[in-house]
């Protein structure tokens, strides 16, 4: 009983490493573009070249990876890891950095959906929300850690935090393993993974983080245009998006397995969308500080519950459709500065108040399509 504890345990961490990685270079930009005489806006790219690789090849990875066998995987991606994140710190120039970041990304997108499939075939069904709300507080943790331990790591050089990126990957190599499920008499393909109820789930997750859960730059821009916050200040107000993701993520599972998940990607959704419009609009830093907080729970309820949409119906190919949802989730992500930052410089009540609409209008009528016959708002559905 204590080693399958401890296995599941190793499940969970690995769900930390993956946005850790991606985050790790936000708040050491300066100096990174100073080691390699760029600007900081190039050094950028740093992030962009990770995301980018890690979204597109998530569109197949989970199909692949439950074919190859889920332990082989997983196993194979994180010694990759090591060797991008290896390369990356003793990289030479900024294009050997830039491909190291890229095949970290490729690398993770291997490991994120496997072990989501992992949690939830050795989840009871009645606890699957409970299980993926700790999964989703590690990614988060991840994610809010990433700059500080990144800022940390610089005072001293930051190539040391792709050391530590590499130590964690290693020993995650070693005892972060998922169990193989038994093999099905056909492989899945990959067209099971992309049926119509999947992909408007992942529409959901597309609108949900692209206009919402992935709007902290937008955020940004008004602390510093409408309340003159520096760097730092602008730093602090955010990471509230995070820690009360951390914080409710467990609650956000209970709620889930208690009232269903489509209920509660709506209530997301729906309270989400207000709370974005407010801060875009509100005259009080106070005030927009508490309610980008805020948000930060009613993402988790939306990326939480649409797993859990995902993975309660277990079709075959569990990895490869979550692995849609998770692509298409980064996508938004990775789309959203490009649709929303030249809308915000021309009228930036209105770069609020448009997504804010999206989330608002769209996801119930994808979530009602993707429901069908099948009954998924109720805790048994």
């Amino acid at each position: 009983m204590g080693g399958r504890r401890l296995s599941v345990l190793a499940l969970y961490a690995g769900g930390f490493l993956g946005p850790f990685g991606g985050a790790v270079t936000s708040s050491v930009l300066p100096e990174i573009g100073a080691d390699f005489r760029v600007s900081a806006g190039t050094a950028a790219v740093t992030l962009t070249g990770y995301l980018l690789p890690f979204a597109a090849f998530m569109l197949f990875s989970g199909t692949l990876g439950e074919r190859w066998g889920a332990r082989r995987t997983v196993r194979t991606a994180y010694v990759v890891y090591v060797a991008a994140s290896a390369l990356c710190a003793v990289s030479w120039s900024f294009p050997v950095l830039i491909g190291g970041r890229a095949v970290q990304g490729a690398a993770n997108a291997f490991t994120t959906p496997l072990l989501l499939a992992a949690v939830a075939a050795a989840t009871p069904r009645e606890r699957l929300g409970r299980a993926l709300g700790v999964f989703a507080s590690m990614q988060a943790a991840g994610q809010t850690s990433a700059p500080l331990v990144g800022g940390l790591a610089a005072e001293a050089s930051w190539r040391w935090a792709f050391v530590g990126a590499a130590v964690v990957a290693g020993l995650l190599a070693v005892g972060g393993l998922p169990a193989d499920p038994p093999k099905a008499e056909r492989p899945p393909r990959l067209r099971s993974a992309w049926r119509p109820r999947t992909l408007r789930l992942a529409a959901v997750g597309f609108v949900g983080w692209g206009c919402l859960g992935g709007m902290s730059f937008l955020v940004a821009l008004r602390l510093g245009d409408d309340f003159g916050l520096g760097s730092g200040e602008r730093g602090l107000v955010l990471t509230g998006f995070g820690v009360v993701g951390i914080g409710t993520a467990r609650l956000t599972g209970w709620l889930i397995d208690r009232f269903g998940p489509r209920r509660c990607v709506l209530l997301g959704t729906t309270v989400g969308a207000v709370v974005f419009a407010l801060v875009g609009v509100l005259p009080s830093l106070v005030a927009a500080g508490v309610l980008w907080s805020l948000a930060g729970a009613l993402s988790q309820a939306v990326l939480v519950g649409l797993n859990a949409l995902v993975l309660r119906d277990d079709g075959g190919n569990r990895g490869g459709s979550v692995s849609v949802l998770q692509s298409f989730r980064f996508l938004g992500g990775a789309l959203s500065p490009m649709a929303f930052v030249p809308l915000y410089h021309l009228h930036p009540v209105t770069a609020f108040l448009t997504p804010a609409a999206l989330v608002l209008l769209l996801p119930p009528g994808l979530l009602w399509r993707a429901a069908g016959r099948r009954g998924d708002g109720g805790p048994a559905g």
